[in-house]
C-alpha cells in the first residue's frame, strides 16, 4: 500500500457497483435465472461477478455470446425489468468501507457516488442501503449525455460538493474509472479488490494508489484527508 501524494483532500467520490457496493450477488443471480429460462446454461457465479461493473449490458453479452446485445434488446429489457424488482436482495456495501463513510461523515468530508448505472437503478438501491440522503451527491449514468470514462460526471460531482478536482478523490474498480476522474482533474485509486476480470490489471490503469482490500483502502483515504486510520 501507498499514499496519495499532494496536499490535503477534502472530498471522497465512489463509483457503486464494485466499489462502494457489492451489488453481483443480485445482479448475477438475475443473470443465471434469465440465462436458464432461455434454455441456456448459467454462466459461473465468479465469471460473471468480474464482469459486474460492465452493467447489464457487459454481463448480457458474456451470458449470451451468440447474440449481439446492445442497449434496447430484449434481452436487456428483460434483465433490467427483473433487476428493478429486485434491486437489492443481497447487495450490501463492502465490508469496511461502513466505517469509512461513518468516519468521513463525523469529519464533515463530503462524500458522493458517480456510477455509469442508470438513475432508475441506481436512486432506488442508495435508498434501500440507506445512504442517499447521507451523499453530498449521486450522479448516475443518464444524469448528463455523456458518461464515464468521459470527465463530466466526475466535474459534475465536484461542482455539487464545491470543491476544486485536484482536492478531491475518485475511487472505481474499472479502468474507466480512473481515466474518468484523471481527466476531470482529481486523484484517483484503483480498487483492486472490485470487479476486475482476468484478462484485466488495475496496475495498467495508471491510477494514483491501487488499494488491493477495502482496509487498504480506508487507510489511504482518511490519511488523505489528513485523519490516519
Amino acid at each position: 500500500m501507498t499514499e496519495l501524494n499532494g496536499s490535503e483532500y477534502n472530498a471522497v467520490f465512489f463509483d457503486l457497483d464494485g466499489t462502494l457496493v457489492d451489488t453481483a450477488p443480485d445482479m448475477v443471480a438475475i443473470l443465471q435465472q434469465l440465462q436458464r429460462d432461455h434454455g441456456v446454461e448459467p454462466t459461473g457465479y465468479e465469471l460473471a461477478r468480474s464482469y459486474t461493473s460492465h452493467g447489464s449490458i457487459g454481463l448480457l453479452r458474456v451470458a449470451f455470446s451468440d447474440q449481439d446485445i446492445d442497449y434496447g434488446h430484449e434481452l436487456h429489457q428483460q434483465f433490467l425489468e427483473r433487476y428493478a424488482e429486485s434491486i437489492c436482495v443481497e447487495s450490501r456495501i463492502f465490508d469496511g468501507l461502513h466505517e469509512l463513510i461513518d468516519t468521513l461523515d463525523e469529519i464533515a468530508c463530503p462524500w458522493g457516488v458517480v456510477t455509469n448505472k442508470p438513475e432508475a437503478l441506481t436512486g432506488p438501491l442508495m435508498v434501500a442501503l440507506g445512504l442517499a440522503d447521507r451523499t453530498v451527491c449521486i450522479v448516475s449514468g443518464d444524469t448528463l449525455s455523456v458518461k464515464k470514462p468521459h470527465p463530466a460526471p466526475v466535474l459534475l460531482a465536484c461542482d455539487i460538493a464545491g470543491v476544486d478536482p485536484e482536492t478531491a478523490i475518485y475511487i472505481g474498480d474499472a479502468e474507466r474509472d480512473i481515466e474518468s476522474g484523471q481527466r476531470a482533474g482529481t486523484a484517483t485509486i484503483a480498487a483492486a479488490y472490485g470487479y476486475v476480470t482476468e484478462d484485466d490489471d488495475p496496475r495498467e490503469w495508471n491510477a494514483d494508489v491501487i488499494a488491493m482490500t477495502t482496509e487498504e483502502l480506508t487507510q489511504i483515504v482518511l490519511k488523505a484527508v489528513n485523519l490516519d486510520a
